[in-house]
C-alpha cells in the first residue's frame, strides 16, 4: 500500500481528474490545473520549501480542527493548502483515541461505487463552501481512485496515522469552509496559500 506519489505523476493525477470534475459536472476548477510548480503534501510527508515540515505537524501544530468519530477516532487536521495546481489538500492524523482496536467505519469511502472499489479510504470526505453555497468532494483520477488516504482498515489503541484528502479549490476569496467526513463530526478550516 504506497500512498506516496511523485511530483510528475501527482500532476498527472490531478490534471487528469480536474478534466474528468469538469467533464462530471461535479465542480469547476478554474483554471486547467496541468501545471503545478511546488511540490504538494502527500499522506505522510512533504518536501515542500515551507517552514511547517509535515512529519511534525500532528504534534508541533496546533490543529485547525479535530473531528471527533465513532468509538474514540479523531481526526486532526493540521493543515489546508490552496495549490498552484487548482486543488486544496487537507492533511492531517487519524488517532485512535480509544483503549481497544478500532475498525475504520466503511462508510468513510462514502457511498459512490466508482470510489468503493477501490478499497477503504476517506474518499466520502466533502468541503462545503457556505459562502459560494457549493459543496467539494475528494478528486480522483481518471480510474475512479479517490486522491486521499486508502487502505484503511483497523488502528490499534493510541495508534496514528497520517492522512490527507485533496479537493478542487473553492474561489481565492474563500478560505473558511467545513470539512464532512461520514461519521465524524463536522469542522471548519481555513484554507491557506
Amino acid at each position: 500500500m504506497s500512498i506516496r506519489f511523485t511530483a510528475k505523476a501527482r500532476r498527472g493525477m490531478v490534471a487528469l481528474t480536474a478534466a474528468a470534475g469538469l467533464a462530471l459536472g461535479v465542480v469547476g476548477c478554474g483554471g486547467g490545473g496541468d501545471n503545478d510548480d511546488k511540490s504538494s503534501p502527500s499522506a505522510s510527508a512533504s518536501k515542500d520549501s515551507g517552514s511547517k515540515p509535515s512529519a511534525q505537524e500532528g504534534e508541533a501544530k496546533t490543529p485547525l480542527a479535530e473531528l471527533k468519530g465513532t468509538d474514540g477516532l479523531l481526526l486532526q487536521i493540521t493543515s489546508a493548502q490552496r495549490d498552484a495546481g487548482g486543488f486544496v489538500t487537507v492533511s492531517g492524523s487519524l488517532k485512535n483515541d480509544g483503549g481497544e482496536s478500532v475498525a475504520i467505519p466503511a462508510q468513510t469511502s462514502g457511498d459512490e461505487t466508482e470510489v468503493i472499489k477501490h478499497g477503504q479510504s476517506l474518499g466520502g470526505a466533502t468541503l462545503v463552501d457556505s459562502k459560494g453555497k457549493k459543496r467539494y468532494y475528494v478528486l480522483r483520477d481518471t480510474d475512479g481512485r479517490p486522491l486521499t488516504t486508502t487502505g484503511l482498515t483497523t488502528l490499534e489503541a493510541g495508534q496514528t496515522l497520517p492522512v490527507f484528502m485533496q479537493f478542487p479549490a473553492p474561489p481565492a476569496d474563500t478560505t473558511d469552509v467545513a470539512l464532512q467526513l461520514p461519521t465524524f463530526s463536522s469542522g471548519t478550516i481555513k484554507i491557506s496559500g
